[in-house]
C-alpha cells in the first residue's frame, strides 16, 4: 500500500497558492475557425446574437453584426442558425 505525503503546515500555517491573473474566458490561440459576416447577405434577424453560446455577437440596426473575436470559441453556432447563410466559417490564419 502506497503513503500518502502529508504537508505539514509551516510555522502554523499551510502552504496556500496564491491567485494569478488569468484569461478571463479569452480564446487564445486554440480556436481553428472563425465566423465571418456578410453584412450585404444579414436581414438583422438576430438569431446569431440569441444563439452564441458565449455571447460574442452584437447585431446593431444601422451597422450590421460585430463578432469580438477576442471571446469566440469558433464553435459555429452562429453559421448554423443563420437563415439568411450570411456567417461563413472560415480557417483560422497563421
Amino acid at each position: 500500500m502506497d503513503r500518502v505525503e502529508v504537508v505539514k503546515p509551516v510555522h502554523g500555517r499551510l502552504p496556500l497558492t496564491t491567485p494569478s491573473k488569468g484569461v478571463a474566458g479569452k480564446t487564445g490561440l486554440w480556436r481553428t475557425e472563425r465566423p465571418v459576416v456578410d453584412n450585404g447577405k444579414c436581414t438583422r434577424c438576430f438569431q446569431c446574437e440569441i444563439y452564441c453560446p458565449v455571447n460574442v455577437i452584437r447585431v446593431e440596426p444601422e451597422t450590421g453584426v460585430s463578432i469580438d473575436y477576442e471571446y469566440c470559441k469558433g464553435c459555429g453556432v452562429c453559421a448554423d442558425v443563420c437563415p439568411m447563410r450570411a456567417i461563413s466559417m472560415v480557417p483560422e490564419a497563421g
